[in-house]
């Protein structure tokens, strides 16, 4: 079969890419497309405003930001013998972007737009399309099954140190996500996009990424928050990035660099790894100043969270023994007694202090900021659907529904046929999904979407609501505070986030 072209006189270029079927579905991919270009390490990049009138092969993926190897498979719990192709890094190569698109001959107008940006705690690529896990080809071919087409793009950016930088650029990451966005507006109807209907979504990190693109001035149609907000990773002081700094600098140079500048690559991971950097952080700028307050702009937006978030510090609060958990709580004179005993913490009961902690965080971290988001964006006359994922893990179900595991439902990149109950929650999450890319009610605003447990999917009420979460203890937090809970929240998380639960 041919190569489909897509000939762009803008970027004066012709992109050669693959055809694809999904279930009788064609679909066209245009991989590894370069919009921005990193002239030096932690320097800001530049958009690529053209190829010199070139014929582009996007047939292959393009190379990620290099980073501390990571089984992406062990929090998902997918099969050892799942296999995944090492993919190229390259720390000047890796602005690049994926394009999944109905084939141009059966595309009727200018398509909506759905602008993915993955996770993986800044500082690795969680999940990726090389690595089949959110390959995007079910649901773009999915949106062209129900009359309802949608383009699908994926962005690379600069992750970890690299993105993090010296001192001297904060922030590269975000910067590198926002020219890959203007790429999007500025190039996408060459592919057959409407550059006025983007939805910008992304899972943990990425929906952290996606809320901060929200209040610092990149304005979109529809965004998604899975699992994340500014909430979960909000905007550290420059001094905290700093000692961080210190620290790999130290690093380096011991292992025989002259600084983080001039290091080489593979020093630089070795750097990252043996001091356990595990996760990054947003640092403090005049962006994020007062960002609590500041309008989100955008028109619509689809917020929620899986059932057991927290397990991504369960390996690290396990560490702690029931004394210094409760300890923990005991910061706040008024309130630290009260939510204590709410979460059931009592010093001489370790696993039920161990529990009761990634309850807390799990409260503080995603279910009460699903609330803040969301009641933002209503009191501004924004429409905003909620949603749980409440289906477990499809391979251990004794794993619950945690954290990502709306990964494997949406994306059905690993095989889900053995589980028809997995199977169904992933045809009708990607049915909602396409159906708000498209502009429509996913579901009604006054009600929230559950996704399982079970394989069953349909709207709940707030009293059913209030059987999947701790609703009680989420308006106590909320009367509490942010500044008595996140003390507790740092004192039983800090450093101790990890992929590998």
């Amino acid at each position: 079969m041919a190569s489909p072209q897509v000939q762009h006189p803008g970027l004066r270029a012709t992109f050669t890419g693959i055809e694809r079927e999904s279930e009788g579905v064609t679909v066209h991919e245009f991989r590894g497309i370069k919009y921005a270009s990193v002239p030096a390490r932690f320097e800001r990049a530049q958009p690529v405003d053209g190829f010199a009138d070139a014929v582009v092969d996007a047939s292959r993926y393009g190379p990620r930001c290099p980073q501390v190897d990571v089984d992406v498979r062990h929090l998902l719990r997918i099969p050892e013998d799942f296999k995944i192709e090492k993919e190229p890094e390259d720390e000047f190569e890796c602005l690049n972007l994926d394009i999944t698109c109905p084939p141009a001959s059966s595309a009727k107008g200018p398509l909506p737009v759905l602008l993915w940006i993955y996770g993986g705690s800044q500082v690795v690529t969680f999940c990726s399309a090389a690595s089949k896990i959110c390959d995007s080809i079910k649901i773009v071919a999915d949106s062209i099954k129900t009359g309802q087409p949608i383009i699908f793009v994926s962005i690379n950016y600069r992750l970890n140190i690299f993105s993090f930088g010296d001192g001297k650029e904060k922030n590269l990451a975000i910067k590198d996500q926002k020219l890959g966005i203007e790429w999007v507006q500025k190039n996408i109807s060459a592919f057959g996009g409407d550059p006025d209907k983007i939805t910008l979504a992304g899972e943990s990190a990425g929906a952290v990424y996606v809320h901060a693109h929200l209040v610092t001035g990149t304005p979109v149609k529809r965004a998604v928050l899975a699992s994340g907000s500014l909430y979960l990773s909000s905007p550290l002081p420059v001094e905290r990035g700093q000692g961080l700094i210190k620290t790999l600098e130290a690093k380096v140079q011991e292992l025989g660099q002259l600084s983080l500048r001039q290091s080489s690559m593979s020093a630089l991971i070795q750097a990252l790894k043996e001091c356990n950097v595990n996760t990054m952080w947003i640092q403090e700028d005049e962006d994020f100043q007062d960002w609590e307050a500041k309008p989100e702009l955008v028109e619509e937006v689809m917020i929620g969270d899986t059932e057991y978030e927290s397990v991504i510090w369960r390996n690290g609060i396990e560490t702690f023994d029931g004394e210094a958990i409760a300890a923990a709580f005991e910061q706040d004179e008024q309130w630290g007694t009260k939510l204590r005993k709410m979460y059931h913490v009592v010093a001489d009961r370790p696993t039920a202090c161990k529990l009761g902690a990634l309850d807390l965080v799990h409260d503080a971290r995603y279910t009460l900021p699903v609330e803040l988001v969301a009641e933002k964006l209503q009191a501004a006359g924004k429409r905003v659907y909620k949603y749980v994922v409440d289906q477990s893990n499809p391979w251990q179900p004794s794993s619950r529904a945690h954290h990502a595991v709306d990964l494997l439902f949406l994306f059905d990149g690993v095989d889900l046929s053995f589980n028809p109950a997995a199977k169904s929650v992933g045809q009708e999450m990607r049915k909602r999904w396409v159906q708000f890319v498209n502009g429509h009610s996913p579901w009604s605003e006054e009600q929230r979407f559950a996704y399982g447990p079970l394989g069953e999917c349909g709207e709940i009420s707030a009293a059913q609501f209030a059987s999947r979460r701790r609703v009680e203890h989420v308006q106590a937090l909320r009367e509490a505070g942010m500044g008595v809970y996140m003390p507790i929240v740092f004192a039983l998380t800090a450093g101790r986030i990890s992929l590998l639960n």
